[in-house]
């Protein structure tokens, strides 16, 4: 039974999300402030955080970046609408996905099953496809989930791997965004979604601190494109 942790301060929300969440077999836990929640996040053994950006004591992008610096739990931004500074940032610091207030409570469900149907995938062998890729200097094993770029380990969310993995298997081909995000997201591309480019923005981030070179393309209109040889 998958066992979420929400934070956030609204408590009718919380009560709201813990009726549809039990009806699919979820055990839930709802705390109300920033301190609380990293509390029960290094506590509970939660295998998924809901994570409002405006919280008491300490503030939801605060929360998440210390989540960042212990043991990885996905994490699924709730953001006012119309908040594009909040959700980059969020998608920045390693949030997997966000969702704005208000929101429909089975949409909630969908994107949470959506993340922990990637873990599970990532955590199963795929004994059909090569669990070790290496091109342009950029090493991804699936089967313990470790990147390395110029033998320097790097450190990625879930989604962040999944899509670095789905672009380097097919790597020299263009992939569009919508095909990109069904595989990964587990949704069609939204118009002004802009969590693809923000994730695909914080690989390239990473993988830069030990590669001058480009690894990922953007084709506007088309897609994005993992180069199997350095341009830079």
């Amino acid at each position: 039974m998958p066992k979420i942790l929400m934070i956030d301060d609204d408590v009718e929300l919380t009560r709201l999300v813990a009726e549809y969440l039990a009806l699919d077999g979820f055990e839930f836990l709802a705390v109300h402030d920033g301190e609380q929640g990293l509390q029960q996040a290094a506590s509970a053994g939660c295998d998924l955080i809901l994570l409002d950006v405006m919280l008491p004591k300490l503030d939801g992008l605060s929360v998440l970046k210390a989540l960042r610096q212990g043991p990885y739990c996905p994490v699924l931004m709730l953001t006012a609408r119309g908040d594009d500074i909040d959700r980059i940032l969020g998608l920045e610091l390693g949030a997997d996905d966000y969702l704005a207030k208000p929101f429909n409570p089975r949409e909630l469900v969908a994107r949470i099953k959506a993340i922990l149907r990637r873990i599970e995938l990532l955590q199963q062998d795929a004994p059909q496809q090569a669990s070790v890729l290496e091109l342009n200097a950029v090493k991804l094993n699936s089967q313990n989930r470790q990147v390395s770029c110029n033998q320097q380990p790097v450190t990625l969310t879930a989604t962040e791997f999944q899509i670095l993995e789905q672009l380097m298997r097919r790597a020299g081909e263009i992939v569009s965004k919508d095909e990109l995000s069904r595989l990964v997201l587990g949704r069609r591309l939204q118009q002004y979604d802009r969590s693809l480019d923000m994730h695909i923005s914080n690989i390239r981030k990473k993988l830069a601190q030990h590669s001058d070179s480009e690894k990922i393309q953007t084709l506007r209109g088309s897609g994005y494109l993992f180069l199997t040889q350095g341009n830079g």
